[in-house]
């Protein structure tokens, strides 16, 4: 999850004004993002995104939850329906969250990225799937740290979503 934090120096004091001093705004004092930063946060936005959307749906096996397609597409949407479809069938449910370690491995092309790897080392540890009937945990063996490399691109509307990520097995991060 990405989160703001500001930083305060704890001086509350009001600065001084002085007539013949004018204030600069510190918005003006931000230099703009570069192409390759923005993104490389609007990947990772889509890419986190992605996959909070999916453990709201997992809660319920919900395969036909509209916020999986908010940041995912193609391949990745598809993969991520048909696992909560079986899930459904199944009659399994999951609870928890897993935990992210995303970061960006590579950006194409290099000065206008509009695809983005990413390689996370995710921890499945505390996001276990359960019987929907009796709340019995399933048989699908622990969680734990699982290598995830996924593509996001950047879409004919501007926006980034994950196109395809494969998930490899405990142990591979």
């Amino acid at each position: 999850m990405l989160a703001l934090v500001s930083c305060n120096s704890g001086d509350t004091k009001s600065p001084a004004t002085n007539a013949s001093e004018p204030t600069v705004p510190s918005a003006g004092l931000t230099a703009p993002q570069s192409p390759v930063d923005d993104a490389k946060g609007r990947a990772l936005t889509a890419y986190l995104g992605m996959w909070e959307d999916f453990v709201a749906a997992a809660a319920t096996s919900d395969w036909q939850s509209p916020n999986l397609g908010r940041y995912a597409t193609g391949i990745a949407l598809s993969t991520l329906s048909r696992g909560l479809y079986a899930d459904h069938y199944n009659g399994l449910v999951s609870k928890g969250s897993p935990t992210h370690n995303a970061q960006v491995s590579s950006v194409d092309p290099a000065g206008a990225p509009a695809k983005v790897i990413i390689s996370d080392c995710s921890d499945s540890t505390n996001a276990l799937k359960y019987r929907a009937d009796n709340g019995q945990p399933a048989d699908d063996g622990p969680g734990g740290r699982r290598l995830i490399k996924a593509t996001v691109e950047k879409q004919a509307d501007g926006s980034w979503k994950v196109s395809s990520f494969g998930v490899q097995g405990v142990g591979t991060c």
